[in-house]
């Protein structure tokens, strides 16, 4: 089980200084830092293999993304819990965000994509201290509300800059894109020096030099915490097969165009945005944490599979706006569940394992998707998302997945 929080050792956050303005900065630079990061993706697949790449190459630079998440997040959250704060994390993984997109538009065949995949990797890194400061906005016994809030903010962000993918390539080109999102990644580091960061009230250092290395190792010690992780790197997987991966160049095969992508993306985008928001909020208090993670996995290993039998663009849609309704289904309370129970010092590095361990399913599930799709058909890597969703919900059946 997850550790309880133990008394008068934890730092303590003043969360009723948090005001609606901090809210409003902090929902305005997540939304730029998820742009930023996707406003590129549905055009990912189709252009690399505009580029010439075979489907191998195109499933191994788009999973690189998760591939330098895997090395760099727990450091990171670690490193942020030293030092006690978020804010710094979040200017430089902005920066990072920038300058991916200028290293997408590097000429040749697959350095630049694999190079600015990378940096994005690198960006993406920053969501754990991100995830973690939003969290202190809110009471310890909120913490579902608040992980509901922030995926709601971070799909919203992907739904704008995947939505205007499409119509940005149609007007100038593949690289107007990546051009774009050099703008708004500039604009997001100037929030980010804005964003409010709580004072934390820490013990005195001689109580807690002892405890803070006791506390890592409860960390890494969780069942909870690895089991959790473990779902949320087979959800990655699937995310990562369809929508953020896959199912963009699926809708080319049936003759989409530009624009029709961009109709794909919030077919799917939209459903998802909302439900995240409510999943959190009605959801799970009415019906528990456990049951809604296990309909949302059987829900996506069904509409996964459906997917390459899908005979025109209508009923591709159809399926991504089921899809994105399963999947909303259990990320937020997947990312909830990694860090309820932890003291606040103890939440980048909870945070930093679970995106870690979640960032290997982001690399693995595209590149053997790929690898699968290699063979002749996108249908093999359709389905092999399909059965991670069926393996998720079995390991969510457990009785150890506590609401």
């Amino acid at each position: 089980m997850i550790p309880r929080p133990q008394e008068n050792s934890a730092p303590t956050v003043a969360v009723t200084d948090v005001t609606k303005r901090h809210h409003l900065i902090f929902a305005i630079t997540t939304v730029l830092y998820w742009a930023t990061l996707y406003i590129y993706v549905p055009i990912l697949s189709p252009y690399l293999h505009d580029r010439g790449l075979s489907m191998g190459w195109i499933g191994f630079i788009l999973g690189s993304y998760g591939l330098t998440q895997v090395i760099t997040r727990l450091p990171l959250g670690i490193y942020s819990d030293r030092l006690s704060q978020r804010k710094p994390f979040l200017i430089a993984g902005m920066l990072a965000g920038l300058l991916s997109c200028v290293l997408f538009m590097l000429p040749g065949t697959w350095e630049g994509p694999l190079s600015g995949r990378l940096m994005a990797g690198i960006c993406a890194a920053a969501w754990v201290p991100f995830s973690v400061l939003f969290a202190s906005y809110y009471p310890a016994d909120r913490t579902h509300q608040a992980m509901g809030t922030l995926s709601f903010l971070t799909v919203f962000g992907q739904l704008i800059g995947m939505s205007a993918s499409g119509a940005l390539a149609a007007w100038g080109g593949w690289n107007y894109a990546f051009i774009c999102g050099i703008g708004i990644a500039a604009i997001g580091t100037l929030m980010a020096f804005f964003v409010y960061e709580p004072n934390i009230t820490k013990p005195k250092t001689s109580d807690t030099a002892p405890t803070a290395k006791v506390n890592r190792n409860l960390v890494f010690r969780s069942a909870a915490l690895w089991r959790v992780s473990i779902l949320s790197l087979l959800a990655h997987g699937i995310l990562f097969i369809t929508m953020f991966g896959f199912t963009p160049l699926q809708a080319t095969e049936l003759g989409a165009d530009k624009f029709q992508l961009t109709l794909i993306v919030i077919s799917f985008m939209i459903p998802h945005a909302l439900v995240s928001l409510w999943t959190g909020r009605k959801l799970a208090p009415r019906y528990g944490s456990r049951n809604i993670i296990i309909i949302g996995f059987i829900a996506a290993a069904l509409f996964t599979a459906a997917i390459p039998y899908s005979t025109n663009l209508g009923w591709l849609a159809l399926t991504q706006a089921l899809n994105g309704v399963a999947q909303a289904l259990y990320f937020p309370l997947l990312l909830s569940l990694a860090i309820r129970g932890f003291q606040s010092q103890q939440r980048a590095t909870a945070m930093g394992l679970y995106q870690s361990v979640y960032s290997i399913g982001m690399f693995l599930g595209p590149y053997l998707a790929g690898s699968l799709n290699s063979f002749g058909s996108l249908r093999l890597g359709f389905l092999f998302g399909s059965a991670l969703g069926i393996v998720a919900a079995a390991i969510s059946w457990s009785k150890q997945l506590k609401d």
